[in-house]
């Protein structure tokens, strides 16, 4: 599912929530305000694995001028992120070279969908819908309530339209 970046943004209470980092620690998502936000959930072992390595570059890319490209591993789909929160970081890190920040896995759809991404898919205007696989992206503006676009799976974290949401926010 992909709304087009077009679509005129609307405010979500997703960075007004904690969570828990890929270690387990507590990770407080509000003080990324100021911050332009990628969010994405992601799998180990899906057809779009292969996209953390374009997560890691954008986020080297612009990490300087406020970008954080956050990782929630799911096992929604298709029982792709079967592994423990170790085994998770440790794939990243060891096969993608993956340094943005890795948070705990989570539920993104369903009854057990977590806050943050229920603030992402319902009432969330064109951008609203429940998530429908792998490696959805979700981009939040520096107040933290504004989501930016909604990108599908199959746009990969290199496209150019995904780019120029990320550089205009970031204020080019």
């Amino acid at each position: 599912m992909l709304a087009e970046p077009t679509q005129p943004a609307v405010r979500v209470t997703a960075l007004q929530h904690t969570v828990k980092d890929i270690d387990g620690k507590d990770f407080d998502l509000a003080q990324l305000k100021g911050k332009v936000v990628l969010v994405v959930n992601v799998a180990s072992r899906c057809g779009f694995t292969k996209q953390y390595t374009g997560l890691e570059s954008l986020y080297q890319k612009y990490k300087d001028r406020g970008l954080v490209v956050l990782g929630f591993p799911s096992n929604d789909f298709g029982g792709q992120e079967p592994g423990s929160e170790a085994e998770i970081k440790a794939f990243c890190s060891n096969t993608y070279g993956v340094t943005f920040p890795m948070m705990s896995k989570i539920t993104v759809k369903g009854d057990g969908i977590h806050p943050v991404y229920r603030a992402f898919t319902v009432g969330s205007g064109g951008f609203a819908g429940e998530v429908g696989w792998n490696f959805t992206k979700f981009v939040i503006g520096r107040d933290g309530e504004t989501l930016l676009a909604r990108f599908g799976s199959s746009t990969k974290p290199e496209d150019a339209g995904l780019v120029k949401v990320v550089e205009d926010a970031l204020g080019r």
